[in-house]
């Protein structure tokens, strides 16, 4: 996602999108434990959108 979606967003939007990142970041460490998951790239961009809405969420 980027910054600008995400700004247009009011807070209980970004609360509830951020534990849909956090609960997609838990299935994609499961998948790469079990040697299933094959987008490596994935986990890193699910750690940045939860990084971004974190960051949002303290200066609102």
């Amino acid at each position: 996602m980027k910054m600008s979606e995400l700004r247009e967003m009011t807070q209980e939007e970004l609360v509830s999108e951020l534990e849909e990142k956090r609960e997609a970041l838990f299935n994609l460490r499961f998948q790469k434990a079990k040697q299933i998951l094959t987008n490596n790239h994935a986990i890193r961009m699910a750690k940045r959108d939860i990084a971004r809405i974190c960051t949002l969420l303290r200066v609102k």
